[in-house]
């Protein structure tokens, strides 16, 4: 089985390559898709494939799922950055990979996402079966985006898509934590939050990957209770 992983230089994909790698079996490979080769030597140094390309790149795309068995589409632009920019690369490049995986004969597509794709609270804690409902103070072009994209990869035909969504992720080094002191002053007190280590993340992500017959599924992952 070979594995390709987008996203690997960022906060979430650099720690998760590592432990896909630890826990591969007999038999199992992985390649990564990174923009400068030079990020990529890390990776390669623990054993993983590298393909250099940009994910909006149609044919960097297609040499990158040639022979893979599954995709895990961790690639994501988050904030700070243009709204195109969200959309071109969270919506558009994750739908064009969906159809080169499939294009290509790949057997299972994970979509990492995030569950801010919610929207607006509803007075409960919120689970898989619930839709996604614009709004709210956290909404905006990347969980729009990433809405988008999970509805449109769930379309396409012959790809086995199930999607995990992201709590917020903190741990190893990662600064978001730290960042998010800026913004989180202006929440209301009993604003309750949904967390997740970055160890617990690839459990998740890795559990996804893995399961049989769960196509077409979305699941959570987050720690075992929010908090304040």
């Amino acid at each position: 089985m070979l594995t390709l992983v987008t996203g690997t230089t960022g906060q979430v994909g650099r720690r998760f390559v590592p432990r896909l790698i630890a826990q591969s079996r007999p038999g199992e490979r992985v390649r990564v898709l990174v923009r400068d080769a030079s990020r990529g030597e890390p990776f390669a140094e623990l054993g993983a494939e590298v393909v250099v390309g940009d994910l909006r790149d149609a044919e960097a795309l297609g040499k990158a799922v040639a022979g893979v068995d599954a995709v895990v589409n961790v690639a994501a632009s988050f904030r700070g950055v243009p709204d195109e920019e969200a959309w071109a690369v969270n919506r558009d490049a994750a739908v064009e990979l969906g159809r080169a995986a499939a294009a290509s004969g790949v057997r299972r597509f994970v979509q990492v996402s995030t569950g801010l794709v919610y929207g607006t609270g509803r007075g409960r804690l919120l689970t898989e079966d619930d839709e996604s409902r614009p709004g709210g103070s956290m909404w905006g072009a990347y969980p729009a985006s990433k809405a988008e994209a999970e509805r449109e990869l769930f379309a396409l035909e012959g790809l086995d898509v199930r999607v995990g969504r992201l709590p917020f992720v903190y741990g190893e080094g990662d600064p978001h934590l730290a960042q998010s002191l800026m913004w989180a002053k202006s929440w209301a007190s009993a604003q309750r939050l949904h967390m997740g280590h970055h160890a617990d993340v690839a459990q998740g992500l890795l559990r996804i990957l893995h399961a049989p017959g769960i196509s077409g599924r979305v699941y959570n992952i987050a720690d075992d209770a929010p908090v304040t």
